[in-house]
């Protein structure tokens, strides 16, 4: 089971963003016979017909005390009529005071990978138990059956319900345990690119009851461009996948050097809306996107937003090495990182 698991990680994390046979192919034929419209190796292959093929992330894991970490993991739904859904983890420690509430967006170029993998399973009891928090891990949907702006919507009305839940009388997590004065968003790749769009959709919109996010971790964030950023040369082959495969998870609407995509691109004045207090980044060295996020970075210092921002770089390690390396140095490293960014006192 552990090798059959892993090996769909090891290629999300070798291919991950590197948009491996992402050009549109019309010759190939797929099981069903139908032609091949649109091939985004190796995460999944659209078929004209209009079936989808994901080739991996789709192994689940049922909720469960995890006696690992002993921490207690439950199901919820958020959204019955779009089937968002969601999974809490509470840690076995049940301390005196509330804790803090953070909620996590699993990474997956947004068209594979859930909520409810053994991968994130595991990741999120980890960190839960470090970090000691309540972690909402949110299950949104996929492109290109529900292309961008799907999975910010279905972040934002899971944003949206944990601070309802927290309330006396709801979620019996959630109210007991969550300080929401206390909110985190965090996630990994496209998950780090859902958390900052819903940290500046915050601080533009507000959040209700007066809400405030406390922290954002970006985790090896998806972001990227028309043009390479920095001193590093990129391949013009690459930029143009890049592009391909973007305007596929958004069926078209819109260009790669959005600030969905690139903030970059963002007006001098919006970063400053920037809706949290701070912001950790993490690189990882042998990451092909790692110039956009050391990019994002530097543009955030600068801008004039009032909070504070950490950058932390893993040399030698690929795109979200930590998910399938939880158990090696550098991943401790990086863990002890992000619970120390949450549980520090500002």
């Amino acid at each position: 089971m552990a090798s059959r698991i892993l090996l769909p990680a090891l290629l999300l994390l070798l291919c991950a963003h590197l948009h491996c046979g992402g050009a549109a192919r019309s010759a190939r034929g797929g099981e069903s016979g139908s032609a091949v419209k649109f091939d985004f190796s190796p995460f999944l292959i659209e078929y004209k017909s209009g079936v989808v093929k994901r080739l991996m992330g789709t192994d689940r894991v049922a909720a469960a005390a995890d006696a690992l970490t002993g921490v207690t993991s439950r199901d919820v739904t958020i959204d019955p009529a779009t089937g968002v859904a969601a999974r809490i983890y509470l840690p076995s420690f049940r301390p005196a005071t509330k804790v803090p509430v953070l909620v996590y967006f699993h990474g997956g170029a947004f068209v594979v990978e859930s909520a409810f993998n053994p991968i994130y399973h595991a990741y999120l009891n980890t960190l839960a138990a470090k970090a000691g928090v309540v972690a909402v891990s949110v299950d949104y949907r996929l492109a290109p059956e529900n292309p961008l702006p799907a999975a910010y919507d279905d972040s934002w009305a899971a944003l949206k319900w944990v601070l309802a839940n927290a309330a006396p009388g709801t979620d019996q997590w959630l109210s007991q345990y969550g300080d929401t004065s206390r909110l985190f968003l965090a996630g990994d790749s496209a998950g780090g690119n859902i958390a900052h769009n819903l940290a500046l959709r915050a601080g533009e919109e507000g959040l209700d009851g007066g809400a405030k996010i406390k922290g954002v971790a970006l985790l090896d964030p998806y972001f990227q461009g028309r043009s390479a950023v920095g001193a590093q040369a990129m391949d013009p082959a690459y930029l143009q996948s890049a592009a391909r495969t973007w305007s596929f998870i958004c069926a078209g609407k819109y260009p790669i050097d959005h600030p969905y995509a690139n903030p970059l691109t963002l007006p001098a004045a919006s970063w400053q809306h920037l809706g949290c207090s701070r912001v950790l980044v993490t690189v990882s060295g042998q990451d092909r996107l790692n110039p956009w996020q050391r990019a994002y970075y530097s543009t955030l210092r600068s801008s004039g937003w009032p909070g504070q921002a950490q950058l932390y770089e893993t040399p030698g390690e690929g795109h979200v090495y930590f998910l399938t390396k939880l158990s090696t140095p550098q991943a401790q490293a990086e863990m002890a990182t992000l619970v120390n960014f949450i549980n520090r006192d500002d």
